[in-house]
C-alpha cells in the first residue's frame, strides 16, 4: 500500500473554499433558509475523488488505440465502494487499482461498462472506505453555470469551470449523446474527472478534451457526460453488468465527417466492417437506402434499422464508383474482453 505524506486533502479543501468564494457565490442572491440548498463540504468532495490506474492486455481490442497502461479519475457514489468513471479508462483491464486522496491504494473490480453512455462502474475492495457523492439533477444545469471540476491520482486538483454548452455530441467511434456538457477553461486530467455543483453533488463525468467547447468557435474545453445518463440504467448495470435492452448494431469503423459525407479512417480488426470488406478511405454516403445530414444523423439511421445482428446496407463511394456494401452488424461488447463482477 502506497501512502503519500503531503497533506493533500486540507490543501485542496482550502482551495475549493477559495473557488467557492470567488466563483460559486451568486451575487445579489437572497437567503431563504427554509429553501436553501445543502452547502458543499469541501473535504468530503475531495475525499470522494479517487485516482484510477488500469493495466490492459496488449492483445485486447482497445489496447491498439487506448494503450495498455491507463490513468484517470473516478468518483465514489455509494457507501459500498462503488466508483463511477469514464469507461475507456478501465475497458478490458486485467488489473485495476484506485488511490484515495490520502494516497492509499486498493484493488478494484469492474462491475459494468456501458458503451451507450460511456460510463464504467468499479467496486474497490480490501477495506476501501471513502465518502461518497450524491448524484445531482444534471438536466437542471444551465449554460453559464459555474461548477467545480476535480481530478484524482497523481494529477489531483480542482478548478472552477463554466458550462459553455449543452448540446448533442457525436463521436467518431460510433458514439452519440443526445446532450453533453461542455466546460471552459479546459482541465488536462479530464478522463473520469468529477463535475460538481455548489451543493457538492455530482453533475457529470469527464470524457474528452475538445477543440470547440462552444459550437462553431475555436475555444478549447472539456466534454462531460451528464449523470442523468446513469440513473435510468444503474439498476441494470449493478444486476447484470450491462443495460437490459437490445444492443445497438455496431460496425467497427472510425469515421470523420466532411461536407455531410463520412470518411472511413480506420476499420477495426475482426470487426463486422472488416468482414464485409469496408476499407480505409471509403466514403459512406448512404445507409439503409437513405441519405444522412452528418455523423449524428447517420448513427440514428443506422441504429434505427434494428438491434445488433441486423444487416446494414451501406452505400460507399470508392473513387468514382458507388458500391453497395452490406454489413452484418454485431454487439460491440461481445468484441471486448469484459468480465463484470457483481
Amino acid at each position: 500500500m502506497r501512502v503519500v505524506s503531503t497533506p493533500v486533502v486540507p490543501r485542496l479543501a482550502a482551495a475549493i473554499l477559495l473557488l467557492i468564494g470567488l466563483h460559486l457565490a451568486v451575487p445579489g442572491a437572497v437567503s431563504t433558509s427554509a429553501a436553501e440548498p445543502a452547502q458543499l463540504d469541501p473535504e468530503r468532495v475531495v475525499r470522494s475523488i479517487v485516482g484510477i490506474s488500469a493495466t490492459v492486455p496488449a492483445d485486447s481490442q482497445s489496447a491498439r488505440t487506448l494503450g495498455t497502461d491507463r490513468e484517470g479519475s473516478g468518483v465514489v457514489i455509494d457507501g459500498s465502494g462503488l466508483i463511477l468513471t469514464i469507461g475507456y479508462t478501465v475497458m478490458e483491464a486485467s488489473q485495476i487499482q484506485v488511490t484515495t486522496s490520502e494516497g492509499r491504494s486498493y484493488p478494484a473490480n469492474m462491475v459494468a461498462y456501458d458503451p451507450v453512455s460511456g460510463f464504467g462502474l468499479l467496486r474497490a475492495e480490501m477495506g476501501f472506505s471513502a465518502p461518497w457523492l450524491r448524484l445531482a439533477n444534471s438536466d437542471a444545469v444551465k449554460e453559464g453555470d459555474t461548477l467545480l471540476a476535480l481530478s484524482g491520482g497523481d494529477n489531483r486538483g480542482a478548478a472552477a469551470v463554466k458550462v459553455v454548452g449543452k448540446r448533442e455530441f457525436a463521436g467518431y467511434w460510433e458514439y452519440l449523446l443526445d446532450e453533453a456538457l461542455f466546460t471552459f477553461p479546459p482541465i488536462r486530467a479530464f478522463n473520469g474527472a468529477a463535475l460538481v455543483n455548489r451543493e457538492g453533488r455530482l453533475v457529470g463525468i469527464g470524457s474528452l478534451l475538445v477543440a470547440e467547447a462552444v459550437e462553431g468557435r475555436s475555444l478549447p474545453g472539456n466534454m462531460f457526460v451528464p449523470v442523468s445518463a446513469l440513473e435510468p440504467i444503474l439498476a441494470d448495470l449493478l444486476a447484470y453488468g450491462r443495460r437490459q435492452e437490445p444492443a445497438r448494431p455496431w460496425l467497427g469503423v472510425t469515421l470523420r465527417e466532411e461536407m455531410g459525407r463520412l470518411l472511413v479512417e480506420k476499420v477495426s480488426p475482426r470487426s463486422p466492417a472488416e468482414s464485409a470488406g469496408l476499407r480505409q478511405g471509403d466514403w459512406i454516403v448512404g445507409v439503409g437506402g437513405q441519405r444522412f445530414s452528418g455523423l449524428a444523423d447517420f448513427y440514428r439511421k443506422l441504429w434505427g434499422l434494428g438491434p445488433a445482428g441486423v444487416v446494414v446496407p451501406l452505400e460507399v463511394m470508392r473513387g468514382s464508383t458507388l458500391t453497395p456494401v452490406p454489413v452484418t452488424s454485431a454487439d460491440r461488447v461481445r468484441f471486448l474482453r469484459l468480465n463484470p463482477t457483481l
